[in-house]
């Protein structure tokens, strides 16, 4: 396998820039990453929609634009890649956070890694690590295993491979399965500490934290909006009710 350019060397323009944007605030996104943007040739991003709002916000030209998302990524894989290798600049970006973290980009990244081709990984907002410390629980030692299963069986099973684990678990979830993904949390783990995190940075940003026998009983008839991060203590005894 072939090793791509050193971190921070930026004798070579010819590159892939896997840029982090804002989560909900755009005052998150860094000088750096506005500077990728301008000198991308081509965009790969989640929604062109959305990337072109904030690159309006920021008064960048915009350049080319491709709509990279699940269901497409192996076919344009390929057509990214050649482009990095005739020399173009191109920036990789979702709707929100960072690209490849439940987000499309993996294959992306993968296969310039394993060619050896030159990317960098501009660092920005991330709704995992917002969540965490928005939780008060345990930073210590955690784990992202991001969306959970939809089918009951599933969902239980899933959580009961941490379930002796002492690690704070972080996972997303959509805002209409948040109540039962709780329920099954509960049923499995027993009564933990736990933290409901939803919208974060952005202007109704809510987090709920307690005992998840309480967040069951406030979210089991309530309809929440917007994305949801779900944070629930480890194993120890002295995060579960007595």
């Amino acid at each position: 396998m072939k090793c791509g350019r050193r971190l921070g060397d930026r004798s070579r323009l010819d590159m892939l820039h896997v840029i982090a944007t804002p989560i909900g605030n755009l005052g998150d996104l860094s000088p750096r990453a506005v500077e990728a943007f301008r000198s991308a040739k081509l965009i790969a991003c989640e929604d062109t929609r959305r990337t072109w709002q904030l690159l309006a916000h920021f008064e960048i030209p915009r350049p080319e634009m491709v709509s990279y998302r699940q269901g497409n990524e192996e076919r344009l894989t390929g057509r990214i890649v050649a482009s990095v290798k005739a020399g173009d600049e191109v920036a990789l970006c979702s709707d929100g956070g960072y690209p490849g973290i439940s987000d499309p980009g993996y294959r992306l990244i993968r296969t310039c890694a394993h060619e050896g081709l030159p990317y960098d990984v501009i660092p920005g907002a991330s709704a995992v690590n917002v969540a965490l410390l928005m939780s008060g629980l345990s930073t210590s030692s955690f784990t992202f295993r991001g969306f959970p299963p939809r089918g009951p069986g599933a969902l239980r099973n899933w959580f009961a491979e941490d379930a002796d684990k002492d690690h704070t678990l972080v996972c997303f979830e959509s805002p209409f399965r948040i109540a039962a993904t709780l329920a099954a949390a509960l049923d499995v783990f027993g009564d933990r500490e736990a933290a409901v995190c939803i919208e974060l940075t952005k202007l109704h940003e809510r987090v709920s934290r307690g005992y998840l026998s309480d967040l069951v009983a406030q979210f089991r008839d309530a309809q929440v909006k917007g994305e949801v991060a779900l944070v629930i203590a480890g194993a120890n005894p002295k995060f579960r009710r007595a």
